[in-house]
Parts: C-alpha cells; structure tokens; sequence
C-alpha cells in the first residue's frame, strides 16, 4: 500500500509539472491536443487498479498481454524517436525482454494452462499513451517516454509481484515470479535515466544526460 501512495504521489507531482499542449500527432492529425498530465493520471490509476486485479487468471493475463504490447511498440517508437543512445539502448532491451515473456506467456496459454485467448490490441488508455509520444517533439520525446515507462513498469510490477504471491493459478504464478524482477530492473533503469535528464533539464544545461549515471543503470540492465 504504501510504495502503491508513492507511486501515486508521483504521478501527481508529474501531472502538476506537464500541463497540456497543442502539438502535431503526425500525419492526418494534426493540431489534436497532447495532454501528458492526462497520461500520467491514467498511468496512475492503471497502478491503482492494478494491484487489485493480479489475483485472477483471466484478469492477469489480459493485463499482462496489453502491458506487453505497449511497451514493446512504445519502446519502437523509442528506436525512432530518441535523442540520447542511453534511452534508445534502453529500449532495445525492454523489447527483448518483453517479447520473450509475451512469447512464453502465449505458451502457457497455447498449452492449456493458462485462459485464454491473449488480447491483440492495446486498451483505449494505452492507445492514448502512445498517441501522446507519437505526438512529442524531438525535445520533449526522451522524457515523455521515460515518464510512461517509469509509470508503466510500477504499473506492471504491482500486477506480477501480486500475482505471483496470491494468485489462482500455478503456472502463471511461477511465470510472474520469473518475470518481474526483470520487470523491476527496467523501473530501474528508466527510473534513473528520467532523473538524469530531469536534472540536466532543471539545471538549464541543454546537454544529454550525465553519462556516469546513465552508463551505470545501462550496465545494471545487462547484467
């Protein structure tokens, strides 16, 4: 409960902090508001709901599937879109992992042991998110995708921590036990990586994220 209020407190101090602007979407859609501190709110509330619906098979699976999917097309727009190597290497590596366990996720469900059948497109709420980045200039791109996936994995990591302690099914049990200190190395990393560019930010240098601090979370991540 209380690293769920944290989490939560965070969101907040973020929403105050990125207030909405008008920005391109890309082509076909242009001049649509792209409102941060309405992704951040429903990143919040994915964290406080998320919690309650790891307990049950059906609900774990859904969520876990959809988690996947964003971070793994979030994470592609990254490879596109980033200004700073540490976050495109960053998202290299949270594609990896991710669809290795979306991959062993669809074994169990392939194998009858786990319901099925997986989700194959993203909710409205994660639709939204990655509107928001595909809308983010080359500026504001780096920390935007850090703060979604700082929210993101918090997110992720209270269904599969829960999951793995209380829930219905074995199989699936097991899986989020294997997963999510994975999951908590990436909240790690993009943790650290937003922090450094934050500060750079605060600081008025326009210049890439300290390269000590960064290239220690990067080595974390491989190891």
């Amino acid at each position: 409960m209380r690293s769920t209020m944290m989490v939560l407190a965070a969101a907040c101090l973020l929403a105050g902090c990125n207030q909405p602007a008008d920005e391109q979407r890309g082509a076909g859609q242009k001049n649509e508001p792209v409102n941060v501190a309405q992704d951040v709110a429903g990143a919040a509330t994915g964290v406080a709901t998320g919690a309650v619906g790891a307990v049950n098979a059906d609900a774990f699976v859904r969520d876990a599937a959809i988690g996947g999917l964003y971070e793994i097309e979030s994470s592609k727009l990254a490879l596109e879109k980033a200004s700073s190597p540490d976050v495109k290497a960053a998202a290299k590596m949270i594609i990896a992992d991710h669809e290795a366990a979306d991959a062993k996720l669809k074994q169990l469900v392939d194998g009858g042991k786990a319901p099925g059948p997986l989700p194959t497109a993203l909710d409205e709420r994660r639709k939204g998110m990655l509107d928001n980045l595909r809308g983010a200039s080359a500026k504001d791109f780096d920390d935007r995708y850090l703060d979604q996936q700082t929210m993101a994995h918090h997110e992720a990591l209270l269904a599969f921590n829960g999951y793995a302690k209380t829930g219905d099914n074995a199989d699936l049990k097991a899986f989020a036990a294997e997963t999510a200190p994975k999951l908590e190395k990436h909240a790690e990393m993009v943790t650290k990586l937003d922090r450094s560019t934050t500060a750079d930010d605060e600081a008025g240098a326009n210049q890439p994220a300290k390269p000590n601090a960064v290239g220690k979370a990067a080595d974390e991540m491989r190891h």
